[in-house]
């Protein structure tokens, strides 16, 4: 289509203005106008000034950031955050281990007897995690003694969450079991508790798994036990090859979730 055919296209059509352009003289003193008009006023240079430093700031805390990072760790706690990966590691490729050689015993000519052998060591594993039948085996002793009563909720349930990631297998604090279901709080008197149970000083926690990864949990920088020290308690954590839990719960039904029904085969 033509402008012809578009007489409104033909309206909107820039046309370049007839005669000489202007001269050098001319483009000059156009140019120092407009940056005479593009001058900021006192408001604009002051807000341009705030921003630069603002500028400043971030990248100066940035900076310190980074650099406050493990370079400022003693070299204890870096051994101690090394081997607490490191053991992490060795657990997670021992359990891959041990998947690949279930699996391959359950496709094996034997996979009925298998099978069943399977089925008992999961149903040991669930009431292991449940928290219904005793257990023993390796992993350490945490003694807290707190005579000014700084310990909080918190504090228990960041030591819980620390022995768990470090692949603690059964866990007790004082005479109660800790489980999936197990919750933190205080009470009227502001007393911490332990599914409802107040707990009271001095506070004693086993927790059952490698010893070595366990300890390494307790002495992360910043974590449980440097939060104790701060509150004016001390601790003292001992690994010990055999450990017994007897704490036991009893299992009570769910009140909300309920198993999905697995769909029928075609």
């Amino acid at each position: 289509m033509t402008t012809q055919d578009a007489p409104g296209r033909q309206g909107r059509t820039a046309r370049r203005p007839h005669g000489p352009g202007p001269t050098t003289a001319q483009a000059r003193r156009r140019f120092k106008d407009l940056l005479a008009g593009a001058r900021p006023n006192r408001g604009q240079a002051v807000a341009a000034v705030l921003l630069a430093l603002l500028g400043v700031a971030l990248v100066a805390q940035v900076r310190s950031t980074e650099e406050a990072g493990l370079s400022q760790l003693r070299q204890s706690e870096l051994v101690a955050l090394l081997d607490n990966v490191s053991g992490r590691v060795d657990a997670l490729q021992q359990e891959v281990v041990q998947l690949e050689a279930d699996r391959l015993r359950l496709q094996g000519e034997q996979g009925g007897e298998a099978a069943a052998v399977a089925a008992q060591e999961r149903l040991e594993s669930y009431a292991i995690l449940a928290g219904t039948v005793p257990v023993e085996g390796p992993g350490i002793t945490v003694y807290v003694n707190d005579p000014e009563g700084g310990v909080t909720q918190t504090m228990l349930l960041d030591a819980i969450q620390e022995l768990r990631d470090a692949g603690a297998e059964a866990i007790q604090v004082g005479p109660h079991r800790v489980v999936a279901s197990t919750y933190v709080g205080t009470d009227a008197e502001g007393q911490v508790t332990l599914d409802g149970s107040p707990l009271l000083p001095p506070y004693r926690i086993v927790a059952i798994g490698d010893s070595h990864t366990l300890a390494g949990a307790m002495a992360i920088p910043g974590g449980f036990s440097d939060s104790l020290r701060g509150a004016g308690a001390t601790v003292e954590v001992v690994e010990t090859d055999s450990l017994l839990i007897d704490a036991l719960r009893t299992v009570e039904e769910p009140r909300y979730a309920q198993p999905v029904p697995s769909d029928p085969e075609p």
